[in-house]
């Protein structure tokens, strides 16, 4: 079967005989996705023309509402696509969890919080400006919506989740979606987006999905149009320079590469809350989605005297897993998603291990349960442990996609927020420590190259989100490295979708425009 593409308000199947999609654990063939023939340009112009002046014409509120029933929708269908995540991602069902109900509970956020915005179409923000010596020539501010289109070219870690957590902030903006999810996991994508378009909820063009290569769209993206990738470092300068999105300045948000680090202050020793918590967490991180997350943990900083007993912890921990198809019982860690992804894993890993030594994992002769070796992708999990600290080179450099994670111990808090800082910027640090005056030191100094810091103490205990979890209330992007975007942080992620001028004129005018408006300042409240 190929997967057909939602274009131009219907559905157009890819012309050749496409790219297939397979199943990491068995190498089956599953569904093929061809791109090839579809006028992106004119999937684009209709999307701005039909869908954007379609949801533009509706009030935040009533699109806060068109959120609620696509996750009613997606609810209902919640048993497909966690099939379709095992058989094309080789997910576990905690792992599709994650993915599918972590998309879901985005979009009720959403249609909750947009409630908030009333029955406005625009964004008023701050006070009128006085501009002559009387009041008869002010200024506004405001913020518009872009008449554009938000083209989503997204990663395969997450075919569900990275959808929608692009897709809600954008559609309740009044901005429309045109979603190019990653090659091999797009067939989950694909199918809530056919799902959601059978139910009639959306204008047409207000979604649109192209299946395989992204060909030429960079060519027909215009100065109202914004992109958001998710995925390398390198495919995204490559974005950044494109020739037609720099002369025309498009709006670009980019989440790439991230080394995030887990640190463990010099009080959570051996038998501490703190240094339990430390332990689960990391496990978690390397496991859950065997360790393909942008979020996960790949550094584990840890005071010299304890750095040891923690990788020991750790490597404990992990030896109680049972790795392989996630249809046979007992198994909890599943396959990478494809035997490309798999390769670079092995690759990154054979860079770490020139300056690392293995703790747990890593062996030639693993073999899965209930799967041939020669046609899975699975990967061990491994953890290492590097003592050359700022040194290193490729432990703070190489981002192994994976369930792979280093253990480097730290002299004092100036040495742990030297390593944190090298690695360029990160999505996330957490940080496990009751020690006011070490958090006190360590957070402000390194929380300009990260987007989120997450603090865990005794008091904190099991009720902390986790560490790679992303929540629609929070922020979600960082600096450097990770590419410096910024998605979600609950309404302000409107911000992006809207485009801020102001309106100078007299009063009536200002007043006029001003009836239509949410104040701005609740994007931020």
């Amino acid at each position: 079967m190929k997967l057909a593409n939602y274009v131009y308000g219907q559905w157009v199947e890819g012309a050749g005989e496409g790219i297939a999609l397979t199943d990491p654990v068995t190498g089956e063939a599953l569904v093929r996705v061809s791109s090839e023939g579809i006028d992106l340009a004119r999937a684009l112009d209709f999307a701005r023309r039909e869908g954007g002046t379609a949801l533009r014409a509706q009030t935040y509120e009533a699109r806060a509402a068109m959120l609620g029933a696509i996750a009613e929708v997606l609810t209902a269908k919640r048993a497909d696509y966690f099939d379709i995540s095992l058989r094309n991602s080789g997910a576990t069902e905690g792992d599709a969890g994650f993915d599918v109900d972590g998309a879901i509970f985005m979009l009720k956020s959403y249609a909750r919080a947009g409630k908030a915005l009333g029955a406005a179409r625009h964004l008023k923000e701050g006070a009128r400006v006085p501009l002559a010596k009387t009041e008869v020539f002010q200024g506004q501010h405001f913020l518009m919506p872009l008449t554009g289109v938000a083209v989503f070219i997204n990663a395969f870690n997450f075919p569900a989740w990275g959808l929608w957590e692009k897709a809600a902030p954008a559609l309740l903006a009044g901005v429309p979606v045109f979603v190019k999810p990653a090659t091999p996991t797009a067939w989950l994508a694909q199918r809530m987006v056919e799902d959601v378009v059978a139910a009639g909820i959306l204008p047409p063009g207000a979604i649109s999905i192209v299946c395989g290569s992204a060909r030429e769209l960079l060519d027909h993206v215009t100065e109202c149009d914004l992109v958001s990738f998710t995925g390398s470092a390198d495919t995204a300068a490559r974005m950044r320079t494109h020739p037609n999105v720099v002369a025309r300045s498009v709006r670009i948000n980019v989440e790439a590469d991230s080394v995030n680090s887990a640190i463990l202050g010099p009080d959570a020793q051996p038998g501490t809350p703190e240094f339990d918590l430390a332990v689960k967490e990391v496990v978690r991180e390397m496991t859950i989605k065997t360790g393909q997350k942008c979020t996960a943990i790949r550094r584990i900083l840890a005071p010299a005297a304890v750095a040891r007993a923690l990788a020991d912890a750790v490597g404990g921990k992990l030896a109680g897993f049972k790795v392989g198809n996630p249809r046979s019982e007992g198994v909890r860690v599943g396959p990478l998603v494809s035997k490309a992804q798999q390769a670079a894993a092995f690759e990154g890993l054979a860079k770490l291990k020139e300056e690392c030594e293995v703790v747990f994992g890593g062996g030639a002769d693993f073999a899965p349960v209930d799967a041939d070796p020669a046609v899975s992708a699975f990967v061990q999990p491994t953890l290492l442990f590097c003592d050359k600290g700022i040194n290193a080179r490729h432990v703070h450099d190489v981002e192994v996609f994976g369930p792979v994670a280093t253990v480097v111990p730290y002299a004092d808090a100036a040495d742990a927020i030297a390593l944190a800082r090298r690695g360029q910027g990160s999505l996330v640090a957490s940080v496990y420590s009751g020690d006011t005056a070490f958090l006190a030191e360590l957070v402000p100094a390194i929380a300009d190259l990260h987007g989120r810091v997450m603090v865990v103490d005794a008091a904190v205990g099991a009720n902390h989100t986790g560490h790679g979890n992303v929540m629609p209330s929070c922020l979600h992007g960082g600096p450097g490295r990770a590419g410096g975007g910024e998605e979600l942080g609950g309404l302000r992620g409107l911000a992006m979708y809207h485009r801020r001028c102001v309106v100078q004129g007299g009063p009536a005018l200002l007043e006029a425009l001003s009836r239509d408006a949410a104040d701005a300042a609740l994007l931020g409240a």
